[in-house]
């Protein structure tokens, strides 16, 4: 995502050449000092192809030894299946349509158990599929008033009762591309709860849709999301990189927290997220610093909110999604963190290294 808010207003990115000429000041910045920056270099990365302009990742373990990372690509409609253990292209899946199996912009993607969530931008839904034949069980989202409107990241949370809680966010903006109306704002994440029937089908309804409409906990550029569901707590990045650069924090019930995670330490967008969680209620936040120069990932404590420090990679930059795995699969005996690399490709980094270099210990998962 390329939209820019100043002021609590939008500029649109078609605009006229003084905008093109700050942006071109803005690419030429020094890249920031990052006090404690420490370096960790990637174990591998998969073959780039920029055609595809990837943007997320998910990463499914199968009952048969199957390893697989899984990325999206937007602009030739598909997904990448990659062996998740050395980057080993499978297969590539879909194609463009409205059909199902097949997407217009897939970008958000979503695995858990063996289930394939993937958010179509231009499709404006949300696709299940099936690990790991990849068959299609339902799309939802599209339909009604109340329907996606420009989707791009989720979150899905297994509830005790078996039911799937999903968490979209929807990044409308107005025709001449500038930030929505307070009422607008009040709808940019939309939840879901979907339910298998008794005759193996898959339903989705909508429960409500939420945001703040004014105030610290406004939602302007909203893309990734994810929860912990332990401490009731939904983290939401702001990718406002002018005005916020920070990361929202709202409660389950879609009300903000009067929180906010990483202020003062964002140089660039705050972008994919993922939770280290241990079991007795302790943990980090890993958030990315989406920049095209210069690519950080910061370490929040899962508690308080409080920095930690930030890493990066020896060639990552322009870090989209990422996915963390504390599954250990060849290769990575304490699981891995998956990034993807400026729309081209995925880099791969083993998780104890990572928690070696920052100091943290390991922690048993609940």
């Amino acid at each position: 995502m390329r939209s820019l808010f100043v002021a609590g207003a939008a500029l649109t990115l078609s605009g006229c050449a003084v905008l093109d000429d700050w942006m071109e000041d803005l690419s030429e910045a020094p890249i920031p000092q990052v006090a404690g920056l420490v370096n960790v270099p990637e174990r591998y990365s998969t073959v780039r192809d920029e055609q595809d302009n990837v943007d997320s990742v998910a990463v499914w373990h199968g009952p048969d030894g199957q390893h697989w990372l899984i990325a999206t690509a937007k602009e030739t409609d598909r997904l990448l299946i990659h062996d998740a253990t050395d980057g080993a292209l499978l297969r590539k899946y879909g194609r463009s349509g409205t059909a199902p199996g097949q997407f217009k912009r897939p970008n958000g993607v979503f695995v858990i158990d063996d289930l394939l969530w993937i958010v179509e931008r231009d499709n404006r839904r949300v696709q299940l599929l099936r690990l790991p034949g990849l068959e299609p069980l339902a799309t939802f989202g599209d339909d009604g008033d109340a329907a996606l409107r420009k989707p791009y990241g989720l979150w899905v949370h297994k509830l005790a009762s078996g039911d799937l809680r999903v968490f979209v966010t929807d990044n409308h903006q107005t025709a001449d591309a500038k930030l929505p109306p307070e009422t607008g704002l009040g709808h940019r994440v939309h939840q879901f709860l979907v339910r298998q029937t008794a005759g193996g089908d898959y339903r989705a309804t909508r429960e409500r849709r939420f945001g703040a409409t004014r105030g610290r906990g406004v939602l302007h550029v909203v893309e990734s999301i994810w929860g912990d569901p332990a401490q009731g707590l939904l983290m939401i990045a702001d990718e406002d990189q002018y005005t916020q650069r920070n990361v929202k924090v709202y409660g389950m019930d879609g009300r903000f927290a009067d929180r906010t995670l990483g202020g003062g330490v964002f140089h660039f967008q705050p972008e994919g997220l993922a939770l280290y969680d241990c079991a007795d209620g302790s943990g980090w936040w890993l958030a990315t610093d989406q920049g095209k120069d210069a690519n950080y990932f910061h370490v929040f404590d899962r508690r308080s909110l409080e920095y930690r420090g930030s890493f990066t990679g020896q060639r990552t930059l322009n870090t989209d999604g990422v996915w963390m795995t504390r599954q250990a699969l060849p290769g990575f005996a304490g699981g891995a963190f998956y990034a993807v690399h400026d729309d081209g490709n995925v880099a791969a980094f083993d998780l104890d290294q990572i928690l070696q270099a920052m100091n943290l210990a390991r922690c048993a998962a609940p």
